[in-house]
């Protein structure tokens, strides 16, 4: 760190910084601090300072996991002419530098005139050890109260530490105290061993893990802090990314060392942190079971089978008024859900409407990663009706797929009997999507140039909006409300907090976990994803494969692990977390330096939009990773030279 003292005094700043939703200002300098824990609604303000990164954290705008991977292609207009791109096009552009490093959250960032407007996690992690070591001095708030918001910051520590973890991997370790009058040299602190540095996460999660109430039995105005099922939820995450290619054994970062000469990753893999992942992960499977806290959303009731099942996985994710039978863990988004008003289609609807329209469009990738309505992907379903050519056109008759598919119309094959998840998350040409409660709610997508979905322009360009890849994005959005209602932020259903941990999440860490931990997968690891199959409407994996072109992969660990991670890609597609599977897994540098399809978005028919029946045409090129340099952030140049702290791997 630039030197820690440093962070002692920046919790002062932060107050009068962009976060000014606190609404307070400490005076004085650091000998303030043991006076603003006197009184329970000083302390208090404190506690929402501990938290208050985590809104700036998950706003989706911010949150370069949305915009740094491969499932949404930008268009032009968002790339080269919006104010204010996303970072993680950067990210993903191979754009990433040592001097002003994006998406940086281990040095604070200050304004020109000296405040701070980008915090950093080590900022944070200071203000949660004032809080923790300072809470007891609280004369009028109760003891139970006392322990409860001391966990509660213990948690969130421990959240900010796995965070720094997976983006920079090994990290220093802050002492809870230490004396701001001592040298600076004796505060810079070396790179710990990644080991250490999860195994300190876990500590941190079992420290507090009985301290803290169940989700279901906070009060409602406290549900953004954190609670048992979290805690659970962070150990098992925790463990399930040590176990995981990029931090076990990596022989990349074989020679990393620290600038004390000491390594900080192993030079071998150790098989049993796979069944430490498991068993965390089973137990709060367990212990939600056991106790009703949570579960897997399901038994929405629709109009057809099909569309029951698309509700479920619709409201899996969803969090209106701080209710969910599924999330483990949510917090208050600042800025709310900006990135996604860029996913929403324009419209006419006669008013003066502001939805910019859609710059942000799912990738051909992601279209083709979901399963067929077999259960299988579409390169494996022997049965599936586009198997001799998922590019050609054909008409759908099951009334099975009534208001979700057009009937007796010609309609593409990809688009044709695939998994309800598909449904639920993508909107395709000659596809239905429910918007609103109305009697005219279900609209027919019709995505040709000049059609009413499609686009209005005769070329590509950037001076606005445009869907370059065919396809729109529901994830996120409520089959509740109008396009006018998501426009107006989806008030009229409740405040919308950020997803952390869903339950769904526990149940593949366990099927990965137990997979990696055996020979060959068994009843046991089928038994945990199987779970996550039935809420999806598809069949068991060990039936589903039996009609498949290779129907062996699903009885070896390595097709398994392969049939889990396209589990992993479809159950969270769009949700942030390929950005960091496929770098756990250590692929990123070959998924992200693919080129990203589409169809000839200019083409006013079906044979010119579909190419001809040739296939996906590609949108765009830019996409660069390179291997090991970009499976981590680098350090800002100037903190390396000043705190004399080892740079990552190709920076």
């Amino acid at each position: 760190m630039k030197h820690l003292l440093s962070y002692l005094l920046l919790p002062f700043l932060l107050f009068t910084s962009c976060d000014s939703w606190l609404d307070v200002v400490p005076e004085e300098d650091i000998a303030t601090i043991d006076s603003e824990f006197e009184t329970y609604d000083q302390a208090y303000v404190w506690l929402k300072s501990a938290y208050a990164y985590m809104q700036d954290l998950y706003d989706r705008w911010d949150d370069v996991t949305h915009t740094g991977s491969d499932e949404l292609v930008a268009d032009n207009y968002m790339r080269n002419t919006l104010y204010y791109h996303p970072e993680g096009l950067d990210i993903i552009g191979g754009m990433q530098n040592v001097l002003d490093p994006y998406g940086d959250t281990w040095l604070n960032i200050t304004s020109a005139n000296g405040v701070p407007c980008r915090k950093d996690f080590y900022t944070q992690i200071v203000i949660c050890n004032h809080f923790i070591t300072r809470i007891d001095n609280v004369y009028n708030l109760p003891d139970k109260d006392k322990e409860e918001w001391k966990a509660e910051v213990v948690a969130l520590k421990a959240f900010y530490y796995f965070e720094l973890v997976r983006r920079y991997g090994p990290v220093m370790i802050v002492p809870d105290q230490f004396d701001p009058n001592q040298d600076v040299e004796t505060l810079k602190l070396p790179r710990l061993h990644v080991d250490t540095c999860f195994n300190y996460i876990v500590s941190l999660c079992d420290e507090v893990v009985d301290l803290l109430p169940s989700c279901n039995a906070k009060q409602s105005e406290r549900r953004g802090y954190f609670n048992k099922e979290a805690v659970m939820a962070l150990k098992a995450r925790a463990l399930c990314y040590q176990a995981s290619d990029l931090f076990n054994g990596n022989p990349d970062y074989g020679n990393l060392k620290n600038k004390q000469g000491e390594p900080l990753f192993s030079s071998t893999a150790d098989p049993q942190k796979w069944e430490r992942a498991a068993q965390a992960a089973i137990d709060l499977i367990n212990y939600c079971s056991e106790t009703g806290s949570a579960n897997l959303v399901s038994g929405n009731s629709a109009n057809t089978e099909l569309q029951g099942y698309m509700l479920d996985i619709e409201r899996s994710i969803q969090t209106f008024g701080w209710l969910s039978d599924e999330v483990l863990y949510m917090i208050r988004l600042q800025q709310g859900d900006g990135l996604f008003n860029y996913t929403l289609p324009n419209f006419d609807d006669g008013s003066n409407h502001t939805l910019p329209g859609a710059c942000l469009t799912p990738s051909m990738k992601m279209v083709e990663m979901f399963y067929t309505e077999n259960g299988l992907p579409i390169d494996q379903d022997l049965k599936w009706v586009g198997g001799g050519n998922p590019y050609a056109l054909s008409v759908e008759t099951d009334p099975k797929y009534t208001d979700v598919v057009v009937l007796n119309e010609p309609v593409l094959n990809l688009h044709r009997r695939r998994e309800p998840r598909f449904y639920a998350t993508i909107a395709a040409d000659r596809c239905y999507w429910r918007l609103g409660t109305g009697a005219n709610n279900v609209y027919l997508m019709k995505v040709y140039q000049g059609e009413g979905w499609g686009l209005n322009e005769k070329r590509l360009s950037a001076t606005g909006p445009q869907n370059i890849t065919g396809y729109y994005l529901k994830k996120w959005s409520s089959s509740r409300a109008t396009l006018l209602g998501h426009q107006s932020g989806l008030g009229s259903l409740g405040e919308r907090p950020a997803s952390i941990f869903r339950l769904a999440e526990m149940y593949l860490i366990a099927a990965e976990a137990l997979n990696e931990c055996k020979q060959a997968p068994d009843a046991e690891v089928y038994k945990y994803l199987n779970v996550v199959r039935k809420r999806a409407g598809i069949p068991d994996v060990e039936e589903a494969w039996k009609n498949a072109k290779d129907p062996g992969r699903v009885k070896t660990k390595t097709g398994m692990r392969n049939i889990i991670r396209q589990e992993w890609n479809i159950e969270f597609a769009f949700e942030g977390y390929r950005f960091w599977n496929v770098r756990r897994w250590k692929i990123a540098n070959v998924e992200f330096n693919e080129k990203s399809l589409g169809w000839n978005v200019i083409g006013n028919n079906a044979n010119s939009f579909y190419n001809n029946g040739r296939g996906p045409v590609v949108v765009y090129s830019g996409n660069k990773f390179v291997a090991p340099r970009d499976y981590f952030w680098p350090i800002r140049s100037e903190e390396v030279q000043t705190a004399g702290c080892v740079q990552n791997p190709g920076w």
